[in-house]
């Protein structure tokens, strides 16, 4: 019997460690050859000097298991490695079918503290480097297409955050950059689907050293898998890489502890018209002040009220 994705070329970024490494075997057990791509720096925040170690461990690892992989060491917010990255991917296995961005670093502090590179550097490699990979895959997609003369196959699976979803304070640029892939995600699913390619973003919840913070106070049960185990966002991402996810695109789930949610893009909660040709000051004041007068001042909204979720 066929694997799911047997015959395919998958892509993970950010795969060395976490998130990234689980969905990179999750790809291989489902059939993929999966090329590792991880930039190998020791510190969540991007600092410490890049290693093969990470990448080469994890591709060593597939391949241990009776799979197809290899190891790509390069920074995929740099605009020529992200391009090399998947040229890889092709001159190896003839084609590339699945890619998963899911690269990334922290650098939080307040928006009054952050300094302006602290914001370039997270930008940078989350945003840039979801960008960066996406041209060049896509580019590969539409020059097949057009070769074909009818659609191809390809799956882009972006890595998103509830952060951007409920707010987190001490992370603009991080919340920032993980609404600016969302926005990313929908746009180029918009662009590819005549090609045949579908794009989705995913909200996981998850222990890894990226969110050890958050979940500082949450400890890893003392039997059975760990509700926030990376091993629960991976099937998700199998799923979105496969033929059998062809009708979902421009979607943003948020996955976690055996828990899948499909988000609805934003709806008009409440809409106020003017009885001129515009509004004024008061007429504003009267009509949208006593909306919000049963919210306590300063008071932002719910993560109850974006997903109907409770946040871990």
């Amino acid at each position: 019997m066929a694997l799911p994705l047997e015959g395919l070329t998958a892509i993970v970024t950010g795969a060395g460690r976490g998130l990234g490494r689980a969905e990179a075997l999750e790809l291989a057990r489902l059939g993929a050859a999966v090329v590792v791509n991880d930039y190998g720096q020791p510190g969540r925040d991007g600092s410490g000097a890049a290693s093969t170690g990470p990448a080469e461990e994890v591709a060593a690892e597939i391949r241990a298991a009776g799979g197809t992989a290899l190891a790509h060491t390069g920074d995929v917010a740099d605009f020529q490695q992200a391009g090399e990255l998947v040229e890889l991917a092709i001159s190896e296995f003839g084609k590339l079918d699945a890619l998963v961005n899911n690269a990334g670093i922290l650098r939080d502090r307040m928006v009054f503290s952050m300094s302006e590179s602290e914001w370039d550097s997270v930008i940078r490699v989350h945003l840039k480097g979801h960008f960066n990979t996406t041209h060049f895959a896509a580019a590969h997609w539409r020059e097949r297409s057009k070769a074909a003369g009818a659609p191809v196959y390809g799956r882009i699976v972006n890595t998103s955050s509830e952060a951007f979803l409920a707010g987190s304070a001490g992370q603009p640029n991080y919340a920032a950059a993980k609404g600016g892939i969302v926005g990313l995600t929908t746009s180029t699913a918009l662009a590819l689907a005549k090609y045949g390619v579908t794009a989705n973003a995913i909200c996981p919840r998850a222990r890894t050293r990226m969110t050890e913070d958050v979940f500082a106070g949450f400890q890893e049960p003392d039997e059975g898998l760990d509700p926030l185990a990376p091993e629960h966002v991976a099937p998700l991402v199998g799923y979105l890489a496969s033929p059998a996810a062809e009708r979902v695109n421009g979607q943003l789930l948020v996955v976690h502890g055996g828990m899948v949610a499909v988000v609805e893009r934003p709806r008009v909660r409440a809409q106020f018209d003017s009885k001129q040709n515009t509004f004024t000051y008061d007429e504003l004041d009267a009509l949208l002040t006593p909306h919000y007068a049963d919210r306590p001042p300063g008071e932002t909204f719910a993560a109850t009220e974006v997903l109907g979720l409770r946040r871990a």
